[in-house]
């Protein structure tokens, strides 16, 4: 009497059922556009970096200062006690000791005509509120790599959790299904011994994956600020979509020109170089015009019980001619500083170069592996049923079974890791080129379906 062992396939379906229900009783899935909207709310990084701009911000003002106007009010109030020695109507020598009050308040205004250093200062202030503006834009990008990442590990974990489980229930069903041939004189110890084996091997790696699932969750819910019990899983009809563009010179030349990294190091080399002008200025001359306004009460006991207004219009030039060497010093360290800015540029534009086409050939052949591993995963699936039907005519052994379930289950993993690794690289392939935003990540949660 043969047993008819339960398909595998139905199995896994099972298992990836049941475990889809039980998880999403408990809470309901946290799909990614949601994940995003609340790691714009509570990732530290990303709110780190919202307080850098916000400082960055003031660059351009701070340098802007030095260009307009500056008004001062001064204003003292005192109580004098003087000795004073005169001579009297007789001639002899009388001291008197008058007390008194003063004050005295000016209003003064200093507007720069010609100042080579304030103009440098300007111009470095606009181009590090660009760089701040860049980076911060290169930071919004990264969220919405990292929060992708994180949430696609977190839910591939969840993925091979339940193949996990399918493929212990399914090595624990062919243990029964031994056990109960064996009984009936049908089946060897041998074919037990090898099953067991294989469920042993199994249920580690289903205690391994409960590891890594809760690992993944907690890095998830560290940027969503909130717990992560359930995720939206990938659509059964996943495809691939066109590249686009799909010519490699195209994207560099978006990267040329739109990489917030490459954006913010340019701006990283205006601001050395208005730091150059900043030095040299040191040496040239400097004209504003002042104006002011005073009045005074008492101010000295030449002026005692005396009423004073004063008021002053002009220019004035300074010029600085000897600092010790430090202009020159300063000048030359600004140059050199300069130089290394431009040549992190350069370095940075390789880099991202090398980015840009490792994630272009990781994209194109994600699309080519992806559909050879769904002709795996087909050919797995018929290799296995076919397998099960030579048991029956005694062509095969229940060591055959075992395996061609175990390379079923090994090309089920690697379709889903090629699926994931398709959606993060062209979203990297997008942030090398500086276009990644909002949209794309949308396209992207298109892969995903909330179950119901």
């Amino acid at each position: 009497m043969i047993v008819k062992p339960v398909s595998v396939k139905r199995l896994l379906a099972s298992a990836l059922g049941a475990s889809l229900l039980l998880q999403a009783g408990s809470a309901s899935a946290l799909g990614l556009l949601q994940a995003y909207e609340a790691a714009l709310q509570n990732d530290p990084t990303y709110r780190s970096a919202i307080h850098e701009n916000e400082a960055g911000q003031q660059y351009a003002a701070l340098g802007r200062a030095s260009l307009l106007p500056s008004v001062s009010l001064n204003y003292s109030a005192s109580h004098n006690r003087a000795d004073v020695t005169q001579p009297n109507i007789q001639g002899k020598q009388v001291t008197s000791h008058p007390q008194y009050q003063s004050n005295n308040g000016s209003l003064s205004l200093r507007q720069p005509l010609f100042n080579p250093d304030g103009v440098a200062r300007y111009r470095q202030g606009v181009a590090q509120t660009n760089y701040s503006e860049a980076t911060f834009s290169g930071r919004r990008q990264d969220l919405v790599l990292r929060l992708t990442g994180a949430y696609v590990d977190a839910q591939y974990a969840q993925d091979q959790l339940a193949l996990a489980e399918a493929q212990r229930d399914a090595y624990a069903e062919q243990m029964r299904v031994n056990q109960r041939m064996f009984q009936k004189g049908e089946g060897t110890r041998t074919d037990m011994l090898e099953t067991q084996a294989k469920l042993d091997v199994a249920e580690a790696q289903v205690i391994e994956s409960r590891d890594n699932l809760s690992t993944a969750r907690n890095t998830l819910a560290a940027m969503v600020g909130q717990e992560v019990t359930y995720l939206d899983p990938l659509a059964s009809g996943f495809r691939v979509k066109p590249m686009q563009p799909t010519d490699f010179d195209a994207w560099k030349t978006l990267a040329l020109e739109k990489n917030p990294e490459l954006s913010a190091q340019r701006f990283a080399v205006e601001a050395a170089r208005q730091e150059v002008e900043k030095s040299r200025a040191a040496h040239a001359p400097r004209i504003d015009f002042i104006a002011s306004y005073s009045q005074g009460k008492s101010e000295t006991i030449n002026t005692y019980n005396q009423d004073t207004t004063g008021r002053s219009i002009g220019l004035q030039m300074s010029l600085p001619l000897y600092s010790g060497g430090y202009a020159s010093a300063a000048s030359t360290q600004a140059v050199a500083n300069r130089d290394k800015a431009q040549s992190d540029l350069d370095t940075k534009t390789g880099q991202v170069l090398v980015e840009l086409r490792k994630q272009y050939s990781l994209v194109l052949s994600s699309m080519a592996r992806i559909d050879a591993l769904v002709k795996s995963v087909n050919s797995s699936e018929v290799l296995v049923e076919a397998t099960r039907q030579s048991i029956k005519g005694g062509v095969r052994i229940n060591l055959d079974l075992l395996n061609a379930q175990q390379q079923l289950y090994a090309a089920r993993r690697d379709l889903a890791q090629a699926r994931y690794n398709y959606l993060l690289s062209n979203l990297r392939l997008r942030n090398a080129a500086g276009t990644l935003g909002e949209e794309d990540l949308r396209d992207t949660a298109r892969y995903f379906v909330a179950a119901r």
